[in-house]
Parts: structure tokens; sequence; C-alpha cells
């Protein structure tokens, strides 16, 4: 199903995993997990059968961040995904889901290290668990650089504004128990069962008119920079024409008949 030597693909029902593989660099970003992560994201967003994508790491890590020696490339071997980012300047921020919002909803699944790029990659995810011993933070400055994945503008919308500070400008790791305290992850479960939490979400969502989960994904993100009145204006114009959709009148028959509805995507 596509991927790379470092990103790996699966379908696991109407979900599609999408899992960071290069567990000895502790899934560092390479050319080879961004090419494969913005495949990744283009192949759900293609594919009507696919209703949610997980994103996850191998090696019981998430992501340590960027690894500029990996981005040069390895010889020959690289050539491929440089060409590839050469043709496409916009294909690292769109992998790392700065440049790109996938329309099916994205889980991540975190254990281990989630770090620097790791913890702005999650900020593009819209459902986030982790294992209690999950790290997490932005450590640019402590290396006197600056955080490009969206931190800078995403965190402070995502998270109180004291908090978002506090990580941007101390470079200090959190644990998953901090972590879900401010609010920049949903859930923390025991470390290794992850995944299986977010397949468990995933699959909630999977039960769900894939029409109307995408429509209200798109309203969330749309009108967050909208005024309350230019909100709700948005809102009724994505939201009312689903009510005239045969997945509508399947859900109200489904529901009268006391049975799991059978949505088609129209």
């Amino acid at each position: 199903m596509g991927g790379t030597e470092h990103l790996t693909v699966a379908r696991t029902g109407a979900t599609l995993v999408l899992t960071l593989n290069r567990p000895e660099a502790k899934n560092a970003l390479s050319s080879a997990m961004l090419v494969g992560l913005y495949d990744g994201w283009v192949a759900a967003d293609e594919d009507d059968g696919i209703r949610s994508i997980v994103l996850t790491g191998a090696g019981g890590t998430f992501c340590a961040g960027m690894d500029l020696k990996a981005l040069a490339g390895d010889g020959m071997a690289g050539e491929q995904y440089r060409d590839r980012l050469r043709a496409d300047p916009e294909l690292h921020w769109k992998a790392m889901l700065r440049h790109h919002r996938p329309r099916k909803p994205v889980i991540a699944a975190v254990e281990g290290h989630c770090v620097a790029g790791g913890t702005e990659i999650l900020q593009g995810t819209d459902i986030r668990v982790a294992g209690e011993g999950a790290t997490f933070g932005l450590f640019e400055v402590r290396r006197g650089l600056f955080p490009l994945g969206g931190s800078t503008v995403r965190l402070a919308r995502q998270i109180p504004h004291t908090h978002a500070l506090e990580m941007l400008l101390t470079g200090r790791p959190y644990t998953a128990e901090e972590a879900a305290r401010i609010g920049l992850i949903g859930q923390v479960v025991p470390d290794g069962s992850a995944l299986d939490k977010a397949l468990e979400i995933a699959e909630l969502i999977n039960g769900c008119g894939p029409l109307a989960v995408e429509a209200v994904k798109a309203s969330v993100y749309a009108t967050a920079g909208m005024t309350e009145a230019d909100g709700l204006k948005d809102e009724l114009a994505r939201g009312w024409p689903l009510f005239a959709t045969a997945d509508a009148k399947e859900g109200a028959r489904a529901f009268a008949e006391k049975r799991p509805p059978v949505f088609r995507r129209a």
C-alpha cells in the first residue's frame, strides 16, 4: 500500500495506519519519512473507503524531530526522495501537516519521545492518545532554533496561553500526564496501548456518516478564526445540505429499525 523504508502504511478496516518507522533514530524525520507521510495523507484523502487515519511510531517511540543529516540524503539511495522534495518545495511542510490538512480525521497514537518536530506534527492531528511514559516538548529554543512547524501559531490556539508560552520559551520536556492536564493530548493510557486506543477511537468514527464527519471537521477548522456570527453562517452553509443526503435518511431509518446504519457517502 505504498510507504517507504522509513514510513509504513497498513489498512485496518476503514482506517489507514501510518507508522513512522526509523526506531534506531527515535523516528527522527528523514527524506524517506517525509515523502512517505505526504503520500499517505494524499492516499487517505483519495480513497473514499478510508474514513480515518492513525499516525504512530515504531519501536516504542513517536518522533524525536528533524534529522538534518538524513534530510541531506544517503547517497544514491536517497536521490528519489531529494528529487521529490526539490520538485515540491512545500512537500516537507505538507508531510508535517503544516501546509496540508487531511479531510479525514487524524488520530495520533504516541509512545515514548514526541518532541521538537514530533510535537509540531502532533498539533496537526485531530485527536491524541499517549502512553503514560511519553515525553513531549518543543526543544528548539534550547538549540538557538525556531520551531517552524507551526507551533508559534497553533499551540496557543490549542492550549491555554500561559502553557503554550512556557512550552515554547523554556524548551523543557513534559510528561504525558502534564501534557494531558494542559490539553495537548486527550487521553493517557498504559504504555504500549496507545495504538489500540487510537484504533478504538477510529472505529467509533468509522461507524459514523463519512460525509457528516468530514463536514464537521472542516467546519471546526474553517470557523476557528471567524467571528461567532460569521462562523455560525459558515456552519449553516456546510451543515444544512447534509440533511438532504441519502446517508442522513439512512441514519434515521437505521435508528428507527434499531440496526447499525450502512452509509454510502451519498
